[in-house]
């Protein structure tokens, strides 16, 4: 008799903590959800607005729907970036802990609108440089914790590994104004990182968006000044000194990026 009390006992134990599991599991999407539209726009000084987050513990997957980064003061269009669906898949045990470890973020057919100047001010470098701007004082608000912190002293920030980030079928609606007057729309090719924040010192959300934000403004500028056929030998020295207010603007995050757009420029006016 006390053995079956015993067993039905654990038996309960197991199941309210599956419950447990089910509805963290469940309000995880909601609150990292909310972390992202209350975070995000301290970050890049823009608005930003999620549709949904779906997060599976179980499957060690996530899904991040309906997101729209809005545009800097300034700029007529209503936002900057979007996409409709962004594909993640972690390792279920580690979101509670102190480093959550992604295997994979894959974004199709993300929209960008470009307006302004590819060789000067534009939005795009506009929230770069607020991002640059923010990353230092954000980092240590622990912007990227998925569950509000409580009262008390600071917790650390919450880090994480992102193995592959692959952003693909990308396309710029462009507004171009400064040396050439006229609207584009062009097809990004694929934007791919890998292996940041391994090791035991991981990487903030703050400076993935840094890394993110900056090779996807690297990559449409290039691309915009690459397409513009009537861009004359006069805008040499305009689009050289781009590329170097780029890189110093950048330090922080752009890297290879930025190397590859001097080169291109270069490249592209006879340098």
């Amino acid at each position: 008799m006390k053995i079956k009390i015993i067993l039905g006992f654990l038996v309960l134990l197991v199941v309210l903590l599956l419950v447990a599991v089910l509805v963290v599991g469940t309000h995880l999407g909601d609150l990292v959800k909310s972390g992202m539209e209350r975070f995000g726009p301290k970050l890049t000084q823009t608005t930003l607005t999620v549709d949904k987050v779906n997060l599976s513990l179980f499957a060690g997957s996530a899904g991040v729907k309906g997101l729209v980064l809005g545009n800097p003061e300034g700029y007529k269009a209503l936002q900057s970036i979007c996409f409709s669906n962004a594909a993640i898949s972690l390792a279920p045990g580690s979101v509670l802990s102190d480093k959550i470890v992604i295997h994979s973020i894959e974004v199709r057919a993300p929209e960008i609108t470009f307006e302004g100047n590819p060789l000067g001010a534009n939005n795009l470098t506009k929230i770069m440089a607020n991002v640059n701007a923010m990353s230092g004082p954000v980092d240590q608000a622990t912007t990227n914790a998925p569950v509000a912190s409580p009262a008390g002293p600071k917790k650390p920030a919450k880090k994480l590994e992102v193995d592959d980030f692959l952003i693909t079928g990308a396309i710029v609606h462009a507004n171009l104004t400064g040396l050439v007057n006229k609207e584009v729309t062009l097809t990004l090719p694929d934007i791919h990182l890998t292996d940041l924040g391994r090791g035991n010192a991981g990487i903030t959300a703050a400076d993935l968006t840094q890394k993110v934000l900056s090779q996807i403004t690297v990559t449409t500028v290039m691309t915009l000044v690459q397409n513009v056929s009537n861009l004359g030998k006069g805008a040499a020295k305009a689009a050289q000194d781009a590329a170097n207010g780029l890189l110093q603007n950048s330090s922080n995050g752009v890297g290879e990026g930025v190397d590859k757009l001097k080169k291109g420029l270069g490249g592209l006016l006879g340098h």
